[in-house]
């Protein structure tokens, strides 16, 4: 009897998997706070110079701020106050129309920098002067957290699919409070560079392990519901990161909030079941007929238990193959999975680098960033409900490259909408967010069904190796405007299109089984 068989014995979605998302609820929260956090931890307020080392010990002193700032900063060609430049002496001639000093010699900020605290109190650039010359550590700083979840992905993939689901939960949740709380406290910038790889690298456990366990506990008909059901968690975190953001207002502190919810999800652990069709593949039928039990009883279906024995369980579970340890070079060691491992590669980055180029980057359309952040987030609700609907009749495939080659036509569209027709930009940019968010949606469930079980984590752990690639390289994307305006947005949408063309290489896994071991998807289907 295949676990899918009895899986709809025992009714795969009942009490039983209900309460196996809603325990999961507040590891997952998390996510999407940390993920997004450089929209708010790492915003640059306005800022310029500190004009205080002009004082000639004249009439520097009799001066009022708004004068010092005429005779201590250049202009732009827009009129606003220079960010990196300053006169290397006072121009006092400025305070008389009549005169110009466009010849007048400037140099770099001597003394820091002055930032306009009215949006951000406090942000990693204010604190550790993280602008001008130094901006790129600002953007690292996005780049590092995402090269430590790069890291983690396949380690917990390996570890998972080794040892097992639920003790690597708990190792995650662990080691990500641990290093979170760390960061937030961290007295140099070094040092919370460095805590910010580890909490990456630790949250890459719970973002791959629990959608996994999610995905092996539902029958065939509803792991669509699954997949999507599990995906609001990332919405409603995003609509809690704009309300923690807002209201907080300074760094250290929102990374405390938005970690809070782990030390909760620490002790609700303890409830989670292991995943049944993991043991039945190790072969630990006893373990495996304990947590199928344990569903049954739920889901008020002990009676279907009386054909369902250990012994039964013993023979579907193939246990010739149980005693073999799996790793990532069985991804690669046949034809079809190794087809499979490099086109859903080349989508998960495709994915990831796009959704995060837009995600990450919530300047430039007029309004301010927590707004324009929660309009990000609010179109994620609808456009989830509408994925599952096209999931159900339509297909994975399709729904994919769909929504890949539409994010690209958005992209592509907004290269030629001028910055200063921001109604237009910000409809384009949400629209764009919704169909990569759909795109991230769709493969998540699409990666889970189309690797077996015996090396699934091993797969997602690979695939979203690649992806985070894709993550970390996108914020140092922006750096490129400095070479042409339009190259990231070009750069951008070229991928999206790109990884669409590869996803049509996928096969289609509506209404299929999910394979148990790799012989599975060598036969053709």
């Amino acid at each position: 009897m295949k676990f899918d068989n009895i899986l709809s014995e025992i009714n795969g979605f009942g009490r039983f998997q209900i309460q196996l998302v809603l325990i999961q609820i507040l590891a997952r929260i998390t996510l999407p706070c940390h993920f997004m956090l450089n929209n708010f931890m790492a915003a640059v307020p306005a800022h310029h110079c500190n004009v205080s080392a002009l004082d000639d010990g004249h009439f520097f002193g009799n001066l009022t701020p708004s004068e010092k700032l005429v005779v201590g900063v250049p202009a732009e060609q827009d009129r606003t106050l220079s960010s990196c430049q300053m006169f290397s002496q006072p121009q006092y001639q400025r305070l008389s129309e009549s005169n110009s000093s466009e010849e007048a010699s400037t140099v770099q900020c001597r003394n820091g920098w002055v930032y306009d605290n009215s949006t951000f109190r406090s942000t990693l650039a204010t604190e550790w002067d993280l602008v001008c010359s130094r901006k790129g550590m600002n953007k690292a700083t996005a780049t590092v957290f995402f090269i430590g979840v790069m890291c983690g992905a396949p380690l917990f993939g390996y570890l998972s699919d080794r040892f097992g689901r639920r003790p690597l939960l708990l190792v995650s949740y662990v080691t990500s409070m641990t290093f979170a709380l760390l960061s937030a406290f961290s007295p140099t910038y070094i040092i919370f560079f460095i805590m910010r790889f580890f909490t990456g690298m630790s949250l890459a456990g719970i973002s791959i392990i629990s959608i996994v366990l999610n995905v092996e506990w539902f029958s065939i008909e509803h792991r669509t519901f699954s997949g999507i059901i599990i995906s609001l968690d990332w919405t409603i975190g995003n609509w809690l990161l704009v309300g923690f953001a807002y209201g907080i207002n300074e760094w250290r502190r929102l990374i405390l909030m938005v970690t809070a919810p782990l030390i909760l999800s620490i002790f609700t652990w303890r409830w989670l079941p292991e995943s049944a069709r993991w043991l039945l593949a190790k072969g630990r039928t006893e373990e495996a007929h304990h947590y199928i039990m344990e569903c049954a009883k739920t889901n008020n279906r002990t009676g279907c238990m009386a054909t369902i024995t250990p012994l039964t369980l013993v023979e579907s579970a193939q246990t010739e193959t149980a005693d073999r340890k799996y790793t990532f070079v069985d991804l690669f060691r046949t034809r079809n999975i190794r087809t499979l491992a490099i086109c859903s590669g080349v989508v998960w980055f495709g994915v990831a680098f796009t959704y995060y180029g837009i995600s990450l980057n919530i300047t430039g359309f007029g309004l301010n960033p927590y707004l324009t952040q929660f309009i990000f987030a609010i179109i994620e609700m609808p456009m989830k409900i509408g994925v599952y609907f096209f999931l159900e009749k339509i297909g994975r495939r399709p729904g994919e490259v769909g929504a890949l080659l539409l994010t690209g036509l958005c992209l592509f569209i907004n290269i030629f909408v001028a910055k200063d027709q921001w109604v237009t930009r910000t409809v384009i940019a949400v629209l764009g967010k919704a169909m990569s968010e759909a795109a991230f949606t769709i493969m998540f469930l699409y990666t889970t069904e189309l690797y077996p079980t015996v090396v699934r984590q091993n797969g997602l752990g690979y695939t979203s190796f690649l992806a985070r690639l894709g993550v970390s390289i996108s914020p140092l994307i922006m750096l490129l405007e400095d070479v042409w305006h339009l190259l990231p947005p070009a750069v951008y949408c070229a991928v999206a299109v790109g990884s669409g063309l590869v996803a049509s290489l996928l096969p289609e896994t509506l209404n299929t089984r999910l394979p148990e071991f790799i012989e599975d998807i060598e036969k053709p289907r």
